[in-house]
């Protein structure tokens, strides 16, 4: 050991080690586009858990709670929900966080395997009705998420461009669709973050 090390010293690489760059500090590669990874039948499947009668319950009850509401309303719900996230009294994320979606989506979300970074369903106007993690705003009506959604139909399916996550070192993308009702009536919209790595991982066994 000692004589690598005077060996070392005598090259000069003692000096320069600190240098070296590090594996971890690479960028993971993108693994795919979204709108070939994120096939129909991952949809199809996805289609089925949202057919749980808690999803529709949940949005119809919101939408028939927040009828009439006014944009100064929801953007006053909103600036409420941003509030909250950093303060200890939390009446608004909490009622949403602890309902019974938001638990059955948390639940989904644990199942996935790390597929699912993320779920939430919005209701008519695009506020939250439950998910499965504290979002950074409660009102997502003004985002291409609900743009390319519920106002477009029943069948609706919008897939978001990539992002990177540099926390986990993974590529996501957004999964929107239109929610409806058993008659086929648009209620809602949900979205999906879905993490790509792993979903490249199992396309690959």
């Amino acid at each position: 050991m000692r004589t690598f090390l005077r060996a070392c010293t005598a090259l000069g690489v003692a000096g320069t080690i600190g240098f070296i760059p590090l594996a971890a500090d690479a960028k993971s590669e993108l693994p795919g586009e979204p709108g070939t990874m994120i096939s129909d039948d991952m949809i199809r499947d996805v289609r089925e858990w949202l057919a749980n009668p808690v999803v529709e319950l949940s949005i119809t009850s919101q939408n028939r709670l927040r009828v009439g509401m006014t944009q100064d309303q929801i953007d006053s719900a909103d600036k409420q929900w941003v509030a909250e996230r950093e303060a200890e009294d939390q009446p608004l994320v909490a009622a949403i966080l602890t309902n019974p979606l938001s638990s059955y989506l948390t639940q989904i979300q644990a199942r996935s395997g790390g597929l699912l970074a993320e779920i939430f369903v919005m209701d008519q106007v695009g506020l939250n009705v439950g998910q499965s993690s504290i979002t950074s705003d409660f009102w997502q009506g003004d985002e291409a998420k609900f743009k390319n959604t519920f106002p477009k139909g029943a069948n609706a399916v919008f897939i978001d461009e990539a992002e990177y996550n540099e926390e986990t070192d993974t590529w996501r993308s957004q999964l929107n669709m239109t929610m409806s009702d058993a008659q086929g009536t648009p209620i809602g919209a949900v979205t999906i973050e879905v993490n790509l790595n792993e979903l490249a991982r199992r396309q690959q066994l």
